[in-house]
């Protein structure tokens, strides 16, 4: 079910379905066991909505199909938000903040939750968790922009704890920390980010990190304005 939801209405095949499903477990009559789930699920299905007339899960010489809407998908829903609000931002940052954390709260956990599924739908979940990631840093921007630093303080802390080599949730935080007027905390945040990146995967800060850095170290006025600033390197 997992593999045909997240083709989104295009035909999966059987060979998919069949390493989706059971992965080096599959049975040894895979096409009759494969049908005998099809089936089953399809009654499910009917159970679900007694009242439609044709059955949402269909058959195709490439294999199986899913009728769905994209109304009907959290996850489009989601990413039509997010598309939203990256138009809103920055000319209407605090609309844009709003509607970011409308569709960040239709988060529950990993998008498959314990049965991550096989290969197809463990690269559709790192997509999405990808694009909810994305979606928490275009926030912050936007939340920066408002002048909302100190109360996105924790929040910004737990998403810098949570993702550690993820440099633009550092530099957020080091700017809403500056801002708040803990500058020696922003410094100290960019010197253990540093050291984890030297430590953990042998690469140095990216120049934008390091721009925030030399922009706090000396006190550059775009750190003080009511946006999230896009800093260029220093020589």
């Amino acid at each position: 079910m997992q593999a045909l939801l997240v083709s989104e209405g295009q035909p999966v095949s059987g060979e998919t379905l069949v390493d989706e499903m059971w992965g080096e477990s599959a049975p040894d009559n895979q096409v009759n066991a494969l049908q005998a789930h099809i089936s089953r699920l399809r009654r499910r299905l009917t159970s679900m909505e007694p009242e439609r007339a044709t059955s949402r899960l269909t058959a195709h010489p490439s294999g199986y199909r899913l009728t769905v809407h994209e109304d009907e998908l959290d996850a489009s829903r989601f990413l039509r938000k997010v598309r939203r609000a990256e138009d809103l931002v920055p000319s209407h940052s605090a609309e844009a903040a709003g509607l970011l954390r409308s569709a960040l709260s239709m988060w529950r956990g990993p998008v498959f939750g314990p049965l991550p599924g096989g290969s197809l739908c463990r690269l559709t979940s790192a997509l999405y968790e990808e694009h909810r990631l994305r979606a928490s840093e275009l926030m912050f921007d936007a939340e920066l922009s408002t002048g909302r630093h100190a109360s996105i303080l924790a929040e910004l802390r737990d998403a810098h704890i949570n993702n550690p080599l993820r440099e633009r949730f550092c530099e957020q935080l080091m700017i809403a920390l500056y801002r708040s007027g803990r500058q020696a905390d922003a410094l100290d945040t960019y010197r253990r980010m540093w050291q984890r990146l030297s430590e953990e995967i042998g690469v140095l800060p990216s120049p934008s990190l390091r721009s925030v850095e030399h922009a706090i170290l000396s006190h550059d006025p775009s750190l003080a304005l009511t946006t999230a600033p896009t800093l260029c390197p220093s020589g």
